[in-house]
């Protein structure tokens, strides 16, 4: 995986150019600034060096009990204390099996809204393998590296010049990885192949790709006997949770190491150019990842992958900034992941929300997202932004800058009416806008 903001050997360069949405520079900055001298973005392979070894993790404290306590005086008809230890435990079991039921229902919903859209339920995993107080990151690798393939990819004319990871993520014999690890043989139509974890090579071949959100969706037939990985929910995530990350950096096969959630909701771009640029509304993780780890799963400590490793902060590296990793990583959302998937799977393109205006992603004052231009007969005409405006919020999420703008529109889908809160000339105004949808069009 390059550093975000950087191109490399195993990156890929996209074929469409947003210009729906903003005009990019030709050189994006990282959204983070991680430090002096600091790039973020994809990253590519290097010559491998001895493997990480891996900390642990405790599982989370078991709260104390809760005991009632009698404060009245007056004379009551005493309930007899084994009953009261039968009502705690019937409580007690209820609100388990409460907020089990309610984690079964959301996935159940979530998949059952994406059924129509490309995903068959029955072929998506979404339970927990391991349970909570039963998670270790030994068996989140024991139970994740069978699903966890290392991808070969042509790039430039020369066969297996382009590395990294995916994971697979159905039981119809589909893999999700990056954009960037597959996009150059996907254009010049060059070959691809997935090696599991006992060193079989498959052939793969592109279903879609987006630039957009840096994913690709192969088919690769003979996976189907491959367990797929189960996937979680990026909204359950908090920051501090342990989490581990597994792939192929450095041409290391089957490599794992672990860490935490450092931050969510991380606006990230990624890419050289303006034709491979990425916004990820990221998942911060301090687990090391570095070039070749692309496209791998982060998982939590019960087995379910909550997102796609995609780019890393440097501290700079030499030439290129290829720098390893700092502790500063960054993973697409996996709720993101289902959905552009899904339209991929339907399709075989992905499909992304814009307003229709121009936003300046150079500015550095971060006092909200400078609006450059407004398309006339945009939904961002028509919901009363000009240019000029200078947006501070999207929905319920506070915007510092225009590639803040960008990733807090991307995590809404099209058809969506959205407020913006504007300041113009002094002034507040809250702005309702409905969001349309782009699909990409890439070879």
């Amino acid at each position: 995986m390059p550093p975000a903001g950087q191109s490399s050997p195993d990156n890929v360069v996209d074929d469409e150019r947003d210009t729906a949405e903003v005009p990019l520079p030709d050189v994006p900055r990282p959204a983070v600034a991680p430090g002096p001298g600091a790039v973020t973005g994809p990253m590519p392979p290097s010559p491998p060096p001895p493997g990480p070894s891996l900390p642990g993790f405790d599982a989370p404290p078991v709260p104390p009990p809760v005991s009632a306590v009698r404060t009245d005086s007056t004379q009551r008809r005493r309930v007899p204390g084994p009953i009261w230890a039968l009502a705690a435990a019937v409580a007690f079991l209820l609100g388990v099996l409460g907020g089990y039921a309610g984690g079964v229902l959301e996935d159940q919903d979530d998949m059952s809204s994406l059924a129509g859209g490309g995903l068959d339920p029955g072929s998506i995993e979404t339970d927990a393998p391991l349970a909570g107080d039963d998670a270790s990151i030994v068996k989140v690798a024991a139970t994740l590296l069978p699903s966890t393939v290392q991808i070969f990819a042509e790039y430039q004319g020369v066969e297996d010049a382009a590395t990294g990871s995916g994971f697979v993520f159905d039981r119809n014999g589909h893999v999700v990885t990056n954009n960037h690890v597959v996009a150059d043989a996907a254009k010049a139509k060059g070959s691809i192949e997935v090696v599991d974890h006992k060193g079989r090579r498959y052939k793969a071949d592109v279903v879609g790709r987006s630039a957009v959100y840096d994913l690709a969706v192969l088919d690769v037939p003979e996976v189907k006997e491959l367990e797929p990985a189960s996937l979680g929910s990026t909204s359950r995530l908090r920051i501090g949770e342990g989490v581990v990350a597994i792939g192929s950096p450095l041409g290391l096969s089957s490599t794992v190491t672990s860490g935490i959630v450092s931050a969510l909701q991380r606006p990230v771009s990624t890419g050289q150019t303006e034709d491979d640029t990425s916004y990820i509304n990221a998942v911060q993780t301090d687990a090391a990842i570095n070039p070749g780890n692309s496209g791998g799963p982060l998982v939590n400590l019960v087995g379910q992958v909550i997102g796609v490793n995609s780019a890393i902060a440097t501290a700079g590296g030499g030439e290129g900034g290829e720098g390893g990793s700092i502790g500063v990583g960054f993973a697409i959302p996996i709720d993101q992941v289902k959905v552009t998937a899904a339209q991929i799977l339907k399709t075989g393109k992905a499909t992304y929300p814009i307003v229709g205006a121009s936003v300046d992603v150079q500015a550095v004052d971060h006092n909200g997202a400078l609006i450059s231009v407004v398309e006339a007969g945009s939904p961002a005409a028509a919901g009363g932004l000009k240019d000029g405006d200078r947006v501070t919020k999207v929905g319920d999420v506070t915007v510092t800058d225009g590639i803040g703008m960008i990733v807090a529109i991307r995590a809404h889908q099209p058809g969506e009416t959205i407020e913006f809160t504007v300041m113009r000339n002094g002034a507040r105004h809250e702005l309702k806008i409905k969001l349309e949808a782009q699909t990409e069009n890439l070879a």
